[in-house]
């Protein structure tokens, strides 16, 4: 993977194999971000990064000059990776080592966007808790975006709070807001 914009451009990041993880691509991340870029100014927001995986969406940010962002994935070898690579291109960026979903009942963090990368697997069930417990717990700030990346093959616009969605390839990325 290799980040697109910004301080760190260009730069390849090389996630350990053994690591339980489908990071977005190239082509998707870098049509995501033309979408936020138009949205919101990189250096005034805050990001929680959810299913972060290798953290290849908050580095994105951090190269953009996000200085909040959180990422949060049950995996220890994930959160290691991310606290490592962080370290090393000096990013502003806290991981959480948790159950995404127990996360989301607990945590009192608001931020401007929020990502999720869940396992394309999910189930209808799994993928509509995630903006149930967004919106319930109230995470978005004012403006704020939830993100969900999924398969073609999950449909995600019946649910409550969902806005639109952008398809790259096989990516889906399905927008909801506060109505």
């Amino acid at each position: 993977m290799r980040i697109i914009s910004g301080l760190y451009k260009s730069r390849k990041i090389i996630a350990p194999k053994n690591l339980p993880v489908r990071p977005t691509t190239d082509m998707a991340k870098e049509s995501l971000f033309n979408i936020i870029n138009n949205l919101y100014y990189f250096d005034d927001i805050s990001v929680l990064d959810l299913f972060a995986g290798t953290g290849n969406i908050s580095y994105e940010f951090a190269s953009r000059g996000t200085e909040q962002i959180t990422c949060v994935d049950q995996d220890f070898g994930c959160i290691k990776f991310i606290n490592q690579t962080a370290e090393k291109f000096e990013m502003p960026i806290q991981t959480i080592k948790s159950d995404v979903f127990k996360f989301l009942e607990k945590t009192n963090i608001q931020s401007n966007i929020i990502f999720a990368d869940p396992p394309y697997n999910f189930s209808d069930e799994q993928f509509a808790k995630i903006p149930e417990l967004v919106f319930s717990n109230d995470l978005l700030l004012e403006d704020g975006v939830l993100i969900v990346e999924h398969s073609k093959h999950t449909k995600l616009s019946e649910l409550e709070n969902y806005q639109y969605s952008k398809s790259y390839g096989g990516n889906v990325f399905s927008f909801f807001e506060k109505a």
